[in-house]
């Protein structure tokens, strides 16, 4: 792997296959790898709110034998208080690792460009490469494979939706993306990922109905239509996603057995309803679970463990 972990676009299939092997291994024996981060610390670094991120990587450090330290927006101010590339010399100095929770896209890569240890996305505008690992991860504990699956994301073409696009393309995952118009992913992600899929034999569709996209669906994944910052848009995107929830209704076209995803947090009543999410097809908070045992494989590599 490289130093850095920022987005899945960045790693090979070598990689994920050895993080995914790797997770498995420690959520199946745990106690093999409690002293494996002894005496190393990372800093979190979170500028956004966050349940699973946070709590994951800081039991997963527990865990691993290792300490992780939390700075919030108050701590650091980055960019404010002090520039972000001080920020990353100076815990460079401290710590063996960086988590960066943030905004924009940018700062990570800054964050990365300066640090001399590995930087870590826990999220950006761009992409969520900790959560679509978890997620097929997930889909592999289900499946054992990923070739004949497919996989329907509907709701917005957010920074989920960008890090499942690369996850899929990686290993070969059939994704079909159901959006409103003007909402779909960036085409600079598609054209990426287009490249990507020539080699794994995954296919990526686009639809603006989620009615003609489910009908195959071995697993239907949603997530909020309004994101962290995007708090100012929510009345406007409710109404303009209107018809991509996630309900009985719209099960009833797709597989019998079709799965349930969602990231969380889960906004009920909006983009699925508590009929979906609670019932015996919904894996989502197994998901939740697998961001501890993927995120401990990913800290395991890039700590050269």
């Amino acid at each position: 792997m490289k130093k850095d972990f920022l987005s899945i676009k960045d790693l090979s299939l070598d990689d994920i296959n050895q993080i995914l092997d790797l997770a498995d291994d420690l959520k199946q024996h745990p106690d093999k790898f409690k002293s494996a981060l002894s005496g190393k610390t990372i800093v979190m670094i979170f500028e956004k709110p966050s349940n699973r991120t946070f709590v994951s990587f800081q039991v997963g450090m527990y865990q691993l034998g290792g300490n992780a330290l939390y700075l919030g927006p108050e701590h650091i101010k980055l960019g404010i208080r002090e520039s972000v590339s001080d920020v990353a010399k100076t815990l460079s100095r401290y710590a063996q690792a960086i988590i960066l929770r943030t905004f924009a896209h940018k700062t990570l890569l800054d964050m990365a460009k300066f640090a001399n240890i590995p930087v870590i996305n826990g999220l950006s505008d761009f992409s969520h490469p900790c959560q679509a690992l978890s997620d097929i991860f997930t889909i592999k504990e289900k499946f054992n494979s990923f070739g004949k699956v497919t996989l329907v994301y509907i709701g917005d073409g957010n920074n989920v939706c960008n890090s499942l696009i690369f996850a899929c393309a990686k290993v070969g995952l059939n994704l079909k993306i159901a959006t409103p118009k003007r909402y779909q992913p960036k085409l600079e992600v598609l054209a990426e990922a287009k490249a990507i899929t020539q080699g794994a034999g995954a296919k990526i569709t686009l639809y603006n109905s989620p009615e003609e996209a489910v009908g195959d669906a071995d697993i239907i994944y949603t997530d909020v239509w309004a994101s962290m910052g995007q708090e100012k848009e929510a009345r406007l995107r409710r109404k303009k996603f209107r018809g991509f929830q996630i309900n009985s209704k719209l099960l009833s076209l797709a597989k019998k057995n079709c799965l349930i995803m969602h990231c969380l947090p889960a906004h009920r009543g909006e983009e699925i309803t508590d009929e979906v999410i609670d019932s015996k097809n919904s894996i989502v908070f197994n998901q939740a679970e697998n961001r501890l045992h993927v995120q401990k494989a990913i800290l395991l590599k890039l700590l050269n463990c």
